[in-house]
């Protein structure tokens, strides 16, 4: 069996992170998840759309981010993997990874 490329490759969030990081991680996201519970109630109580607009932008930031930090962790993973990046196909597979992320 040939190398596996980056989207194959499975990298377990419990080895990518330290508990420190995923703590932080799962603080953020349930910041996030408050935001998304405030913005229903903003609808179901028919507030302005810009402020309605302006926390979807926030929660769109704090999601951004979120995955940034995971994208961080997969790459300092996958960068330690030799069979990782180990053809032109598989980098260009990790590039495509990263941009969607």
């Amino acid at each position: 069996m040939g190398p596996v490329g980056p989207l194959q490759m499975q990298v377990n969030v419990g080895t990518m992170l330290t508990a420190e990081a995923r703590q932080d991680l799962l603080a953020r996201l349930r910041r996030i998840e408050g935001q998304a519970r405030g913005i229903q109630r903003m609808i179901e109580e028919e507030r302005d759309c810009r402020e309605v607009l302006n926390q979807l932008a926030s929660v769109r930031v704090a999601t951004q981010n979120v995955s940034r930090e995971l994208v961080r962790g997969y790459l300092q993973g996958c960068l330690n993997r030799p069979d990782c990046v180990s053809d032109d196909m598989a980098l260009n597979d990790l590039v495509d990874f990263i941009m969607r992320a």
